[in-house]
């Protein structure tokens, strides 16, 4: 009886699920707490087939037994599965606090990549490679996390060099107006030019302008505003220098030492 209620319990498990979810959606507009509650019932429904098969296994084992059971049991289940528990009270923190929701492309330690599960006990994201990365949830709980997608739009800030010759007033205008008709450039938050510094071949600019903040759109739009300020460049005719290094040449007889000593010895 107790071998039919576990494998009864295996079958249960999934229409639970599917009410469960049924009824979350309804109620529950958050896709991680939903989540939570959803994987709870999951676990709930399998520690209500284990229990009701001890019981009808072991009929001497009452309520007050198996509950003193479990609590002894627990100091010694604690010191074997902590890395388990731990994992699993920080999914449960995760999916209440919510510091990231799936979907989003985060950054955690050397992974970076859209969150595509948050399981109680780890975390789930598919790097840019198409890669699937497995994260124990106390990993990603202590670890500082970048939530690259968690505005509507995200900054990219641009170096680029100039000749020491350019008119630093009109260079700032010419690479502004060459970012205006660049597709994937907002307009909203506008864009800026920065004169940053004093290079060793040229002066330096920043070009800081936004755009959706998914990795693809930063990617692509960065490519077609390099190839935009270039032309803007060419165009009005501002040169973008590479570095220059003289090189002197001279005759190293004058300072070979081992020729002066020479001539110095008697004879």
């Amino acid at each position: 009886m107790a071998i039919a209620i576990l494998l009864i319990t295996r079958y249960v498990v999934k229409p639970v699920r599917a009410v469960t979810q049924t009824a979350v959606d309804r109620v529950v507009k958050s896709p991680s707490l939903r989540s939570l509650v959803i994987q709870i019932a999951y676990v709930a429904t399998w520690i209500v087939g284990i229990l009701f098969a001890c019981v009808i296994a072991f009929p001497d084992l009452g309520l007050g037994d198996l509950i003193g059971l479990l609590g002894l049991g627990s100091v010694a289940i604690g010191f074997a599965f902590q890395d388990i528990f731990k994992n699993f009270l920080a999914g449960i923190l995760l999916l209440l606090n919510e510091p990231f929701k799936l979907n989003d492309q985060i950054i955690v330690n050397d992974y970076e990549g859209t969150v595509e599960q948050i399981n109680i006990r780890s975390t789930e994201i598919r790097t840019y490679q198409g890669e699937r990365v497995v994260i124990p949830n106390a990993t990603v709980f202590t670890s500082p996390v970048r939530v690259l997608t968690d505005r509507p739009y995200r900054r990219t800030d641009l170096a680029i060099g100039l000749d020491y010759n350019t008119p630093l007033p009109r260079a700032v205008q010419v690479l502004l107006m060459a970012l205006t008709d660049v597709e994937g450039v907002l307009s909203n938050p506008s864009a800026e030019v920065d004169v940053v510094g004093f290079g060793d071949s040229s002066i330096d600019f920043v070009v800081r302008y936004w755009t959706l903040p998914q990795k693809l759109h930063v990617r692509q739009t960065q490519t077609r505003v390099m190839m935009a300020l270039k032309q803007a460049c060419d165009q009005a005719n501002l040169n973008i220098p590479y570095p220059i290094r003289s090189v002197y040449l001279f005759d190293q007889k004058q300072f070979d030492d081992s020729i002066s000593t020479a001539n110095s010895m008697p004879n």
